[in-house]
């Protein structure tokens, strides 16, 4: 008999696999200063998709925030030379929404003055001013938002810098892509509208 209830068990494990629960793709930097976590956007699929491949190759984590401007943005990967951004691996189409702007917190994609406003692959930048900086909304694709770490930003636009607003000491950037569950996401902050 125990074997019969075995072999059933066998069974039924197969026709009723447990469930999974879904995950999200959810954008972390750890840096010396504490660690930023953020949302990424459906709506802006090319700019998630774009930030999920270079996290994922580890694409950032020999760059810093290379320009922090307090009550503006921390930014970082690629340097915003005169000459644009000659070294991003690539450039994206913008994908403004009117639902996404540019409030404290919002993840965007810089670029240069280019005409089509084409965003750089490897810069990102975070709004830090609290008011929001709406002068930039449909000129500057916002693609996220942080929901834990903003006191972090906070900290580093802080930091002594030099005449280019590039910190003194270099703030190193290790950027991932982590995996989490509605509840996991809650417990860190955020809830999935």
């Amino acid at each position: 008999m125990p074997a019969i209830l075995l072999l059933l068990a066998y069974i039924f494990s197969f026709t009723h696999p447990p469930k999974v629960e879904k995950t999200y793709p959810v954008g972390q930097i750890k840096t010396t200063m504490g660690e930023v976590l953020f949302w990424l956007y459906d709506e802006t699929p090319t700019h998630k998709a774009s930030f999920v491949k270079l996290a994922n190759e580890g694409y950032w984590d020999t760059l810093t925030f290379n320009r922090v401007i307090n009550n503006f943005v921390a930014q970082g990967g690629c340097p915003d030379t005169p000459a644009g951004f000659a070294g991003s691996p690539y450039l994206l189409k913008p994908e403004f929404r009117p639902t996404l702007r540019h409030v404290y917190g919002a993840v965007g994609a810089g670029r240069d003055n280019n005409p089509e406003m084409l965003s750089a692959g490897c810069q990102f930048y975070i709004v830090q001013n609290k008011k929001g900086e709406h002068r930039l909304d449909d000129k500057f694709t916002v693609f996220g938002q942080v929901f834990k770490g903003m006191d972090v930003i906070d900290a580093i636009v802080a930091v002594k810098k030099d005449s280019t607003n590039k910190p003194l000491t270099p703030i190193k950037l290790d950027v991932n892509i982590i995996n989490l569950t509605a509840s996991e996401l809650k417990k860190q902050g955020y809830t999935i509208k």
